[in-house]
């Protein structure tokens, strides 16, 4: 890889936090966590920034980092033939749409369930309600 390839590659612009933050997710989670150790024993505040950090961009709980960054560069990258990089275009669209309708879905799905576990409480509240106010008209 020559030197102007490295600096023309996303993960090589912008400030050095950015720099660092995608040098760490090429190498994947045990970069994340090797970082966040070396910050807790040098000093504690870098190691709970990164801890917290990590926990905050779900980095803890996903997959593999580095997969991910690869996926976000190969998948919009040229290919060099239009009608390819077209269809490409049209296929992830597709795909993103695909995704959102299920997502809605589930959140439908969600909103359903807890909607009869809420009618469920109501109406055990009500039974409970009704038999304590029969409890006390008949005493």
């Amino acid at each position: 890889m020559t030197t102007a390839t490295v600096h023309a590659t996303p993960a090589h612009r912008g400030n050095w936090l950015t720099r660092a933050e995608a040098w760490l997710d090429d190498r994947g989670k045990g970069a994340w966590i090797a970082a966040m150790v070396l910050g807790f024993i040098f000093f504690w505040p870098i190691g709970l920034a990164l801890l917290a950090y990590m926990i905050w961009s779900k980095r803890m709980f996903n997959g593999s980092c580095a997969a991910r960054a690869r996926h976000h560069r190969h998948a919009f990258k040229s290919s060099g033939n239009s009608a390819f990089d077209a269809y490409k275009a049209d296929t992830l669209r597709r795909l993103e749409e695909e995704q959102d309708a299920f997502e809605a879905f589930l959140n439908r799905l969600r909103d359903a369930k807890d909607k009869a576990e809420f009618d469920q409480f109501m109406d055990e509240r009500a039974k409970k309600s009704n038999d304590a106010d029969g409890e006390t008209v008949d005493a």
